[in-house]
């Protein structure tokens, strides 16, 4: 039987005719001002010889604490297919007088090359949840042409990185930004250039390194600094900082767009209600024109979180519809609300528990959000196993102390707190050492992950049993959650 054309054939794309390497010796010495070795293509680029596959690009980079230039031999033992290095060596290679800035230059050269829409995204929240849900949209609907930023490449190498990784023939590029200090993220969007900028929202996150949550918000919106002519910037019109994001974003944007509650958003929430199965239909209002569709992970942030998706596919010419499938078919991300399975006895006699990793990272706004979403969720018993929160400065104890509203909010029946810095929580829900409160659930207080881990052995796993776990990434709950997923269903 033969096939009719029209269902074999994808229509012609001007970006069909690049070729099919990543980058050649000769483009990546044009783009660093380097000299090639010997001619040779590469698929990829990695920074990290551990993570290297076949065809690689391998950058030999310069760290406080170690040289690249040391990983060569097993770079290339893995299938580097080349590398960028500060001085000669046995395989094919760019030779480049800084490898760091050698790479910031491909990252520019990568973004100059290619036709697409870029979307730059930061906040002190949901920003790599915003990010995977916009590639997943824009990827499904430009045959697979969409790029974006893995894992949580979000920083001065992270950045640069992602942009050289992005192949000529992107039709669209989402890239996360992060910071901790102020003037980062200036640097960071003016090498991505987005046509679209998003601020996610402003919480004290890394507030330690900030005279306030003020100061958060200038350093957010810095983002909006690199937007191209005509670009759009898009702003939580339901944050305390809301005016002062705006008053940046105007500086730089032609257009604006807010995504909230508050009646003047311009992508405006009308009604979210449970899904049948879990998650939340959403009804939202598109400046006149009304959408639904299904956001498959749980919570008001997440909710939130559509809104800003929504707002940016429509502001970069993409597909409302891929959209709505991709939130309907996205799973939790690791570290970032990835839900399992795990074995458990007794209990309700399932013979299974739901364990909740939001192992990556914490601060106070994430925290109250994820323990609320607790509270809402199906369970015989709800644990909460809570690492430290860091960088908070000097009113760490504080925001550590008002984590107990939360708590109560979680119903929360057994509670494992982990680091140092939650003896004030401790101490907040009557735990500490003579005081005079009286906490109306099991606490515990534990110094690390691995008494945390026998804590939660000693009492033991039961069905029906939902545990969250959460905390800053350097408190290392990490560990705790891959052991209980050893034995997931």
């Amino acid at each position: 039987m033969t096939a009719h054309p029209a269902l074999i054939e994808w229509p012609g794309d001007a970006s069909d005719a690049a070729g099919l390497a990543l980058w050649t010796s000769a483009e990546i010495a044009t783009a660093t001002g380097g000299r090639a070795s010997a001619p040779f293509a590469v698929s990829g680029v990695e920074i990290d010889s551990r993570e290297v596959r076949e065809g690689d690009l391998f950058f030999a980079l310069k760290g406080e604490a170690s040289d690249g230039h040391r990983f060569l031999d097993g770079a290339f033992g893995k299938g580097a297919a080349g590398a960028a290095v500060e001085h000669a060596c046995f395989g094919p290679h760019v030779l480049v007088s800084n490898t760091a800035t050698a790479l910031e230059d491909l990252g520019k050269a990568a973004r100059l090359r290619a036709d697409a829409g870029i979307i730059g995204v930061t906040g002190s929240a949901g920003k790599t949840g915003v990010k995977e849900a916009l590639y997943a949209a824009l990827d499904r609907s430009s045959r697979g042409r969409a790029h974006r930023s893995v894992k949580s490449y979000n920083n001065h190498v992270g950045v640069p990185l992602s942009l050289a990784r992005m192949p000529a023939a992107t039709r669209f590029g989402v890239f996360e930004m992060g910071m901790n200090h102020a003037g980062e993220l200036s640097a960071l969007t003016q090498l991505v250039r987005p046509h679209v900028a998003i601020v996610t929202t402003i919480a004290p996150a890394h507030i330690g390194h900030f005279s306030g949550e003020e100061a958060i918000a200038d350093a957010k919106g810095e983002i909006f600094e690199g937007l191209e002519p005509g670009g759009v910037a898009i702003v939580p019109h339901d944050n305390a900082h809301y005016e002062r994001l705006r008053a940046k974003a105007a500086l730089h944007a032609a257009r604006i767009v807010t995504f909230g509650q508050h009646a003047d958003a311009t992508v405006r929430l009308i009604d979210a209600v449970p899904a049948v199965g879990g998650g939340t239909l959403v009804t939202a209002d598109l400046g006149g024109r009304k959408v639904c569709y299904t956001i498959a992970q749980p919570g008001a942030h997440w909710v939130a979180n559509s809104l800003a998706v929504m707002a940016a596919v429509e502001a970069i010419g993409g597909d409302l519809g891929a959209a709505g499938l991709a939130l309907a078919e996205m799973e939790g991300l690791a570290g970032r609300g990835a839900r399992h399975t795990i074995a458990a006895s007794g209990g309700d006699g399932s013979g299974a528990a739901l364990l909740i990793d939001e192992s990556y990272n914490a601060n106070p706004g994430s925290m109250a959000v994820t323990l609320q979403q607790l509270g809402q969720t199906p369970a015989k018993r709800r644990i909460a196993i809570l690492g430290a929160m860091r960088e908070l400065g000097a009113d760490e104890a504080r925001y550590h102390a008002e984590l107990a509203g939360p708590i109560a909010q979680g119903k929360v029946d057994r509670l494992i707190l982990v680091g140092p810095e939650m003896v004030a929580l401790a101490d907040a829900l009557g735990k500490k050492p003579g005081s005079s409160l009286a906490a109306p659930i099991d606490v515990a207080h534990v110094d690390n992950t691995k008494e945390a881990q026998a804590c939660l052995a000693a009492d033991g796993v039961r069905g029906g049993d939902a545990i969250l776990v959460k905390g800053s990434n350097s408190v290392g709950l990490g560990a705790l959650v891959r052991a209980l997923t050893a034995r997931e269903q």
